[in-house]
């Protein structure tokens, strides 16, 4: 029998995968809420949870007590979790109560939490029931945002992802952006592709529910995010195709993303370049500056965000940094398999998280940044490491190239801090 051989991997992509199971340091999904009410300007998010649930999403947006959100909780109390209340009924008057008072809702989002998952609450049964009772002004669909099982940026998955069943259907060919960035980044784009000649364009989450975008067998799409995988395959089996390339996170990974799209609507070389080439300049000088204090840096990317691979490529590719280990959630290859082809093998790639395992290997490593949660980076640092909150990079406008160099700078504030620290404690 022949002995099989260890073939070396070239890149990322053909690397072996550590796939972890433990204990897990995440933020549940309710947070894409805080982006999200921002961009649908007449939906309103309604969390079906916990005391916990509701402080969670306060403190998050920093919403004052007198300001009117587009998203609320619905607590569940003692009665309900213990059975002795009628949840269904109870959710029902709520919603009532809230269309009542809020005729501008047109889409609610019934969200489910840890408390309302633990019960076996059919938020699916009662999105249904309640659409039948309010169409048709207003669309009612469910999503979860319980973190039992998944991590924070899942939860703008599944919100998008629970709308694809019910975007109306064309025909006609269009590029479809799917997902949520801020309008100014988003403009960015949207003119970038526009110049090329590109369209029509549409975007999921469309501001507003009479601009939700059709799908159909010509709907061609691009992610803007790589946390997209539930959305993406909903899309697929709606007959959309998916344009697959690295993420639009600094000059080299912007230019590949348009260059994709571009060569799907048959833009010729002369075009893209005439468009691109001030942007590209500007990104390239842009990150030469901020990166100055980066290059030859090492890196441990802990999993969190979903966006440690793009943003690894990014870093090792364009600010000189090298990857020690880059662990990520959940590793999609359809959607991050072209930033991992990007990526040499070297780094260890891991998926999933046993947190303590992998800061023995922090410990072990003691890279100059270290990119984690908020629940392990003061721990980390007040052992000396340098970190940065993962979570940061959602919130933070960071996409396409007027964004390279602040992303850039995200990362080297934190590694030029920790060597003025040094310095003043030296003298």
């Amino acid at each position: 029998m022949n002995t099989p051989t260890s073939v070396p991997a070239a890149t990322c992509r053909d690397a072996p995968i550590l796939k972890e199971r433990g204990q897990r340091e995440v933020f549940c999904g309710l947070t894409g809420i805080i982006w999200l009410h921002r961009k649908m300007q007449d939906a309103f998010f309604l969390v079906i949870g916990s005391r916990t649930c509701a402080h969670l999403l306060q403190s998050a947006a920093g919403v004052m007590i007198f300001a009117e959100p587009r998203f609320g909780t619905a607590i569940l109390e003692e009665g309900d979790l213990a059975g002795m209340a009628d949840a269904h009924e109870e959710l029902d008057r709520e919603v009532a109560r809230l269309l009542s008072r809020r005729p501008d809702i047109k889409q609610l989002f019934l969200v489910g939490s840890c408390p309302s998952e633990v019960i076996k609450l059919d938020l699916a049964r009662a999105a249904e029931r309640l659409t039948q009772v309010h169409a048709p002004h207003v669309r009612v669909l469910n999503y979860s945002g319980s973190g039992i099982e998944t991590t924070f940026t899942q939860g703008e998955d599944a919100c998008l992802a629970s709308m694809v069943p019910v975007l109306p259907s064309t025909d006609q060919r269009e590029l479809l952006l799917v997902g949520a960035l801020p309008d100014v980044v988003e403009d960015q784009a949207v003119s970038l592709l526009t110049q090329m000649g590109i369209g029509p364009i549409r975007v999921l989450p469309a501001p507003r529910t009479a601009e939700a975008p059709g799908i159909g067998p010509n709907t061609l799409f691009a992610c803007l995010q790589p946390f997209l995988g539930d959305t993406a395959a909903a899309l697929t089996r709606r007959g959309a195709h998916h344009i697959q390339a690295p993420f639009p996170f600094g000059e080299e990974g912007t230019t590949l993303w348009l260059r994709a799209i571009a060569d799907e609507f048959g833009v010729d070389d002369e075009t893209f370049a005439r468009v691109t080439a001030a942007p590209r300049a500007r990104a390239r000088k842009a990150i030469a500056n901020a990166s100055e204090h980066l290059n030859g840096k090492t890196i441990f990317f802990l999993p969190d965000s979903q966006l440690e691979i793009p943003l690894a490529r990014f870093l090792t590719r364009e600010c000189g940094m090298e990857a020690i280990e880059i662990g990520q959630p959940y590793i999609h290859k359809g959607l991050v398999g072209p930033d991992m082809d990007l990526i040499p093998a070297g780094p260890t790639i891991s998926e999933g998280q046993d947190v303590d395992k992998q800061l023995d290997r922090v410990r072990a490593a003691r890279p100059d940044l270290t990119v984690c949660g908020l629940g392990l980076a003061n721990p980390l640092e007040a052992e000396g490491l340098t970190t940065k909150w993962a979570i940061e990079l959602v919130f933070t406008p960071v996409h396409f190239y007027e964004q390279a160099g602040d992303l850039a700078g995200l990362f080297s504030r934190p590694v030029r801090r920790r060597a003025l620290l040094k310095l003043e404690a030296a003298e």
